[in-house]
């Protein structure tokens, strides 16, 4: 992607749209605002979730889901609430709707320091800024994967050295143990902005000490496309830390973003398109795709160092 950023850098926005075809030129609009990025808005994210994801479509309401990651995998269990005094089972979030709300919690979380997370016209104002409309079938998604958020139980299985041959750490908690459910009721859109949010506690110690940074600009560029979420804050993750050129095989990378393709050659033909869409907003990154998979060169990361310290020192 390193060429759409040049020509934007060398020539403007709207003479680099002229230069590429027109099927690049939703690629320029999005470089260009990321490029354009004065405030440099952070958003946070749990290390976790840089190695491994959510599932992106629905998967049936009964189906635990597992991901495999570098040395992590994810357990995540679907679960019940009471809605209007019954039971109901509701099933693994998924999707951009459930990346973007948890990145909300996330942020807020840790800039407030604390687990309890105030809703209201701060949600609503950003999800706007991340181009999700708060009304209509939108708000009808955003309500569905917050009661899964609320519902589901989820599980980090961390095969660390010190652990390795004795059994995995691991933690296992509701990801939110209050506030963020809804009756079937009642869809004023005025209710889901009304509530408190209030993280487990486990989850919240885990997010504070391994908190991921990431640019909230480019996260509003790729918001419709839960693949390239990933694939951004994997990236976000790994560069910066890299110490020199590092290979990853196709079977990895079909391990950790592969979900919903039956066959390794399948994601093979998709995936470079979706690293392409992710590396469009992270203008910093240095990556390459070869016959064997890809190779990661050492980065500076997408928030700069002295911001991501300042920042997290003040959370």
């Amino acid at each position: 992607m390193a060429e759409i950023h040049q020509l934007i850098i060398q020539h403007g926005r709207e003479r680099a749209r002229e230069l590429v075809p027109r099927d690049q030129r939703p690629l320029v609009d999005a470089a260009a605002a990321v490029l354009a990025d004065e405030s440099r808005a952070m958003g946070i994210t749990y290390s976790g979730f840089c190695l491994t994801a959510l599932p992106h479509k629905r998967i049936p309401d009964d189906q635990t889901w597992r991901r495999d990651g570098h040395r992590v995998t994810l357990v995540v269990q679907p679960g019940v609430l009471l809605i209007g005094g019954k039971e109901k089972m509701f099933g693994v979030p998924y999707g951009s709707r459930a990346r973007l709300i948890m990145l909300y919690l996330q942020t807020r979380a840790l800039q407030s320091n604390s687990r309890e997370v105030e809703l209201g016209a701060s949600m609503r104002d950003w999800m706007s800024r991340m181009n999700v409309s708060t009304g209509g079938q939108s708000y009808r998604d955003v309500k569905e994967q917050c009661n899964r958020l609320s519902a589901c139980h989820l599980t980090f299985f961390w095969d660390e050295p010190e652990t390795r041959g004795r059994g995995s750490k691991f933690a296992k908690d509701s990801i939110v143990v209050g506030g963020l459910t809804f009756t079937e009721e009642d869809d004023r859109q005025g209710s889901l902005w009304e509530e408190r949010v209030l993280l487990s506690e486990s989850f919240f110690k885990s997010l504070r000490e391994h908190p991921v940074p990431v640019l909230e600009s480019a996260i509003r560029e790729i918001s419709s496309k839960s693949m390239a979420i990933d694939v951004y804050i994997w990236l976000a993750y790994r560069l910066h830390s890299l110490s020199e050129p590092t290979k990853v095989s196709w079977q990895s990378l079909y391990a950790q973003f592969g979900a919903g393709y039956d066959e390794i050659r399948h994601f093979k033909t998709r995936f470079p398109e979706t690293l392409r869409v992710a590396l469009n907003v992270y203008p910093e990154a240095k990556v390459e795709v070869n016959r064997e998979g890809m190779v990661m060169h050492p980065s500076l990361p997408p928030v700069a160092s002295d911001r991501r310290q300042a920042a997290l020192i003040g959370m």
